[in-house]
């Protein structure tokens, strides 16, 4: 993991396309603004978790649902 250290308004770069701005410190909380391209999708890793956990359940469940589907066809 690299670590950097930033003051207010102060940026990171990621890429060409991505900067990370210190919006503002507030107690033990950081504002960030992210400046990206829109297709890019950015959320905060709880979100990005249970997308990808509903995602996962999605897949399974198509992947019986279709099992079942040919097993009918079959009969």
């Amino acid at each position: 993991m690299l670590v950097l250290t930033r003051k207010l308004n102060e940026s990171i770069k990621i890429g060409d396309d991505i900067e990370i701005t210190v919006i503002g410190v507030e107690g033990d909380q950081i504002k960030l603004g992210i400046d990206a391209p829109r297709h890019i999708d950015i959320h905060r890793k709880e979100v990005y978790l249970a997308i990808k956990e509903e995602n996962e359940a999605a897949a399974g469940a198509s992947v019986d649902i279709l099992k079942q589907f040919t097993n009918s066809i079959k009969k």
